[in-house]
């Protein structure tokens, strides 16, 4: 599979939908969507993910989603490469997409992994699939013990060169609302001296589903979208950093409205 490079920006070829993709897209989409998890998930078992496949699987997923009419808009990925080095990644979090694929995108500037809910690594198979990203997983029970372990295993990614995607959300959420975008992601940046990097994304063409959140149907008509900021050094305490990140994230979703 040819995957695209992604050097500043993107937005999906016009590509053809099968009779049975305008029909059933969710259908259609989940059949793909489980062929690379299953890519992944042999090629763990076989300690023989890389990067390199890591990112053609996360493709997979967006090329997945593009089989069935879905359009994806990237728009200033090159703000990676102007960071120089590892950084924070702050995002809000709005479906099971950004996670499947974020990977395509970041991985083409720098090394990356999330910080993720304790509870996804006890899934069977699924779990065996997110572990094998090296994420930060946090309890989310209680804010402290959470600050301490990102803090702690974040400062030990990024010394490693590796970047690290933050939902300061905590939780999946349709609406944004700035009270519920806390600082863990400004807080990391400071303690490890690194940039952080806003994104904006709306991803909300993967629905949360009602009986199984992580599998809700897929609206072809909704463009899926990814902006980055421009990295940040974070100075003093951060609140300055920390309100300019929840200024873009609301920003362009205003700008993006319902489109």
């Amino acid at each position: 599979m040819h995957v695209p490079e992604v050097k500043d920006s993107y937005f999906s070829p016009v590509i053809k939908v099968s009779l049975l993709g305008k029909l059933f897209p969710s259908l259609c989409f989940y059949v793909r969507d489980f062929v690379q998890i299953g890519r992944v998930y042999s090629l763990i078992k076989r300690q023989a993910l890389t990067l390199e496949k890591f990112a053609d699987c996360s493709y997979g997923v967006a090329r997945a989603l593009e089989s069935v009419g879905c359009r994806i808009s990237v728009e200033n990925a090159s703000a990676l490469d102007r960071v120089g080095g590892p950084c924070v990644i702050v995002a809000n979090h709005m479906s099971t997409l950004e996670t499947f694929v974020l990977p395509w995108i970041v991985l083409q500037h720098v090394p990356m992994t999330f910080v993720v809910k304790k509870g996804l690594l006890k899934i069977p198979f699924f779990g065996v699939v997110t572990a094998g990203w090296d994420p930060i997983a946090v309890g989310r029970t209680n804010p402290r013990e959470d600050l301490v372990c990102v803090l702690k295993e974040g400062q030990g990614r990024l010394d490693r060169g590796i970047a690290v995607v933050v939902f300061p959300q905590s939780t999946r959420m349709l609406t944004f609302t700035p009270a519920q975008f806390n600082t863990i992601g400004v807080k990391l940046a400071r303690r490890a001296k690194v940039p952080v990097v806003p994104l904006a994304l709306k991803t909300d063409a993967w629905a949360n589903g009602k009986r199984l959140k992580d599998f809700g149907p897929i609206d072809a008509s909704k463009t899926i979208r990814f902006c980055f900021g421009e990295p940040m050094e974070v100075t003093g305490n951060g609140r300055a950093e920390h309100e300019k990140c929840v200024d873009f994230v609301q920003r362009k979703l205003e700008e993006w409205g319902n489109r």
